[in-house]
């Protein structure tokens, strides 16, 4: 009777054995059987060095191949023994028993895993065209390959993978000494010599292997750590600057709101026009203050809350130029084109610009009439802001130049095109697009009511 799966479900889970041997099988076709012949060149080796560094300057730059040539050296030294041990026999049979050791030893140099299969399948064949008496199952130059295989790709790969290597040898020597009759052989097995060294080497590679890893973890963790040190600091400088200047801005700020709200009750009988003028100061400096603690207040604690008022758009544009009028701008607006919504980068991105820019005609051309044109076009959005030549007694005031800069970083960012330069007649002029990608215009389109489109279209006709 079979077991159902109610039953086999019921047996719980598997035994703490089963799990091990899973593992285990898991992990050697993870080092010796997952992509075994896949092509791996070993790269050159890194000139900085002790070793390197003791060499003389004109042979320095050829120490990077050191490894590629002790492997070549390993396998003429392999091929040195097989046909040294033939001597006095057939000479050209051991020549060509040691090639294929040999081959193995330079094969680790492109494929390293795939060249300790061909040393193990290559030693049986070695030792059976050789001399019994030379050994069993390793011949001197089998022998002597098999280790330099394994150190090889020991090196090259994990330390997982030269445990395995060693299992495998040692599984492979032991089966080759059991099924063979000693009494055969007169000089006995080898496999015990051959596991002794093997073990040393191999241990010797992988203590090597971990340390050279480690060193390289240490150098990551260091270079990250002063990175994360440098950021930090930095960090640290720009929140103290933040903080300083938020609370040195907001002090004086603060203060202008409040002289210019009590400036009407020291005079009697102030006229109208400075009762407003203190009256648009005093709604200036609390706007700016607004505005400054949303930016900076961002970085002077780590508990703040930014206030929920909402950034400006296009829609405030007429209170910007309101307050520009009050100042003493004369300024006009021209908008062309459909009204539309747009995102609310390009808003927020399309009034910064303006109110920069009529700032500079305020402090570089003071008395010149300027001129804001919007255009709604089928792309994206459209500003010009020109303003005449300086008149009146009143001084320009220089600037820092970081007006356009940041004009033109705003533009940048939405991949639009500004042009800043001066007018014949002697003003400025700033010319501004910022594109609109087709998927927000499509979204903006339907959500118009059709009766609006209806009307649009009616007005474009006429």
């Amino acid at each position: 009777m079979t077991d159902t799966t109610e039953q086999l479900k019921a047996r719980g889970p598997k035994s703490p054995e089963f799990h091990f041997v899973r593992e285990a099988f898991s992990g050697l076709r993870e080092a010796l059987f997952r992509d075994a012949f896949v092509y791996r060149l070993l790269p050159p080796r890194t000139t900085g060095g002790l070793t390197a560094r003791l060499l003389p300057r004109r042979i320095r730059r050829y120490a990077l191949w050191g490894p590629h040539a002790l492997v070549v050296s390993a396998a003429l030294i392999t091929v040195c023994i097989s046909y040294q041990v033939g001597l006095g026999g057939n000479e050209v049979a051991y020549f060509l028993t040691g090639l294929v050791p040999a081959a193995a030893v330079l094969m680790t140099l492109v494929r390293p895993v795939g060249a300790f299969w061909v040393s193990l399948a290559a030693a049986p064949f070695a030792a059976a065209l050789g001399n019994s008496s030379d050994g069993w199952p390793w011949t001197p130059a089998a022998f002597f390959a098999h280790i330099v295989v394994m150190v090889v790709v020991a090196a090259r790969t994990r330390p997982r993978t030269a445990l395995w290597m060693w299992l495998t040898t040692a599984v492979y020597s032991l089966a080759a000494e059991w099924y063979i009759d000693d009494g055969y052989y007169g000089s006995g097995s080898d496999a015990p010599v051959l596991l002794f060294f093997s073990a040393v080497a191999l241990l010797v590679t992988t203590m090597a292997h971990v340390r050279r890893e480690a060193e390289h973890e240490v150098t990551v963790q260091r270079t990250v750590t002063a990175i994360e040190r440098d950021k930090r600091t930095l960090l640290e400088e720009r929140t103290t600057i933040a903080r300083e200047l938020h609370d040195v801005v907001a002090h004086h700020m603060s203060v202008v709101a409040i002289q210019a709200e009590a400036a009407p009750y020291r005079v009697e009988n102030p006229p109208p026009e400075l009762e407003q003028a203190f009256v648009t100061i005093r709604e200036n400096a609390v706007a700016a203050l607004t505005e400054l603690r949303r930016v900076l207040g961002v970085v002077r604690a780590q508990d703040y809350e930014a206030p929920d008022a909402p950034q400006p758009t296009l829609a405030d544009l007429d209170r910007l130029l309101d307050n520009v009028r009050d100042a003493g701008l004369t300024v006009d607006k021209v908008i062309t084109g459909a009204v539309r919504e747009l995102p609310q980068g390009v808003e927020l991105s399309a009034y910064r610009i303006v109110q920069e820019a009529l700032s500079n005609a305020l402090r570089h051309a003071p008395g010149a009439p300027a001129r804001v044109e919007v255009g709604y076009v089928l792309g994206g959005l459209g500003l010009r802001i020109v303003n005449g030549p300086a008149t009146g007694l009143v001084k320009a005031s220089p600037g820092a130049g970081h007006g356009i800069t940041g004009m033109r970083e705003r533009v940048t960012m939405l991949n639009g095109e500004m042009t800043a330069e001066p007018t014949p007649e002697g003003g400025y002029e700033v010319t501004v697009f910022l594109p609109v990608p087709l998927a927000d215009r499509a979204d903006r389109t339907d959500r118009i009511d059709p009766i609006d489109q209806a009307g649009q279209a009616g007005e474009d006709r006429a």
